[in-house]
């Protein structure tokens, strides 16, 4: 037909674009089911019941104390406090005693609840000293929301610091926290290589998933020996 004439792509540089084109819908490809891969392995390695650094929730924004609770300042003046991520995974499902009501005082260092699993518990202490404002009453109907939120929906009481600045002085902050957590898992390793020697046959069965990781809420299969031990080296510190 008149007026049109025909280009073989392949005489020009239009070959170079197909190629170019063609690159980049690979790597597009690639880069989309890498990451699916990358998920897919965290839901693996949560579904097994796999305990490292890499599961752990550590929000920024809260400070953590070396006994294991956290706090955070409200705008209202108010502080919240709960227990961390960690020693959620390492306890496993617990219930909560709510010890305290509202308008008590209590200091820092004082015990402040206990969560406990069939007969085992550990004391909690208050990370901040102040006035009881409001206790979680969700967690008496529904104790999972410890272990699925324990930063939201999980937390155990709201307080009225009276010393807030110089008590969370000491904590860990953002990244602090980060890596306090991670040192504290391994820790917590060395914990139960000594521990599960003196409770279990062949402790890497109880403990350890194939591998050598550690298993998720590895302290639910403990005796109470264990859990006393846990509750003095890690949660009866001075902070």
């Amino acid at each position: 037909m008149e007026g049109f004439s025909r280009i073989d792509i392949f005489d020009t540089k239009g070959v170079e674009y197909l190629f170019v084109i063609g690159y980049l819908v690979l790597l597009i490809i690639f880069w989309k089911l890498s990451t699916k891969q990358v998920k897919l392995g965290e839901k693996i390695q949560q579904a097994i019941g796999v305990l490292t650094a890499s599961v752990l929730r550590i929000p920024q924004g809260l400070f953590y104390s070396k006994n294991h609770t956290w706090t955070h300042l409200e705008e209202s003046g108010g502080a919240r406090v709960g227990m961390d991520d960690l020693l959620q995974h390492i306890t496993g499902e617990v219930k909560l005693d709510q010890l305290r009501t509202p308008g008590e005082i209590i200091r820092k260092g004082e015990l402040l609840t206990e969560i406990h699993q069939e007969g085992k518990h550990l004391r909690i202490f208050s990370p901040i000293s102040g006035t009881i404002l409001d206790a979680n009453t969700d967690l008496s109907e529904s104790p999972e929301l410890l272990n699925q939120d324990p930063y939201n929906d999980g937390w155990f009481y709201r307080i009225k610091p009276s010393d807030w600045k110089s008590e969370t002085g000491s904590y860990y902050f953002a990244e602090e926290a980060v890596n306090w957590s991670v040192k504290e898992l391994e820790r917590f390793k060395d914990f139960l290589a000594v521990s599960m020697k003196k409770v279990a046959p062949e402790p890497s069965m109880v403990a350890l998933q194939d591998g050598g990781e550690l298993r998720d809420n590895t302290l639910s299969l403990m005796p109470n020996e264990v859990w006393e031990e846990f509750q003095k080296d890690f949660l009866d510190q001075t902070t």
